[in-house]
This record gives C-alpha cells, structure tokens and sequence, in this order.
C-alpha cells in the first residue's frame, strides 16, 4: 500500500540523487563514514560546497552526523540506502536520446 509518507520519501530521495554532487556524496558514504574536508577531496568540489549539500542530505533524512570534538563525521542515516544505491547503480536503462541527449540536462526525463 502507498502511503504520503511512502511518496515523500521517494520524492526527498529523487531529490537528493537529481544533483551529481550530492549522488556522489551518498556513493562515497556507501563505504563507510566519511569527514566533509575528506568528502570534498575525494569529489573534488569545495569544502563550503560539501557542507551544503550535507545539510540537504542531512535535511532529507538520508545522512546523519555525529559530532567528535570540533569535526563533524557523516554517515547514511540507514544501512538500506546504500544497498538501495547498490541496486540503483546495478540497473540498466533503455533511454530514448530524443528525450535525454544529455543526462545534465534540466530538461531531461
């Protein structure tokens, strides 16, 4: 049975992968815990960038942080996201290039 909640948790999760930053965030926290000067270097985008997304992230209910000392250390709020980004990224796509010549593209299906 679908219910609001079910929705919205899809809905803040779609969010939440709909901006390639944040997606890689989730794919590194996949492997473990991870600090967002650590986070940001492995992406390769700013430390301020990182920390705005983590709070997006933190926001939908996807991330969590814990504090140790003067750090901050992130992790997915649930074991199951992961496995649900294993599934995702296992997943084979027919995509139409009329509707999606470009996977960036805000007009994208």
């Amino acid at each position: 049975m679908e219910t609001l909640v079910h929705r919205d948790a899809l809905a803040r999760f779609g969010y939440a992968l709909s901006d390639a930053t944040r997606a890689q965030i989730l794919l590194s926290l996949r492997a473990g815990p991870g600090y967002p000067s650590d986070l940001a270097d492995t992406i390769g985008v700013s430390r301020q960038l990182v920390s705005n997304h983590l709070a997006c992230l933190r926001g939908c209910g996807l991330v969590v942080a814990a504090a140790e000392g003067r750090r901050s250390r992130y992790e997915l709020a649930d074991p199951r996201i992961g496995r649900v980004l294993d599934d995702l990224l296992g997943l084979v796509l027919a995509v139409d290039p009329s509707c999606c010549p470009n996977a960036e593209s805000e007009n994208c299906c």
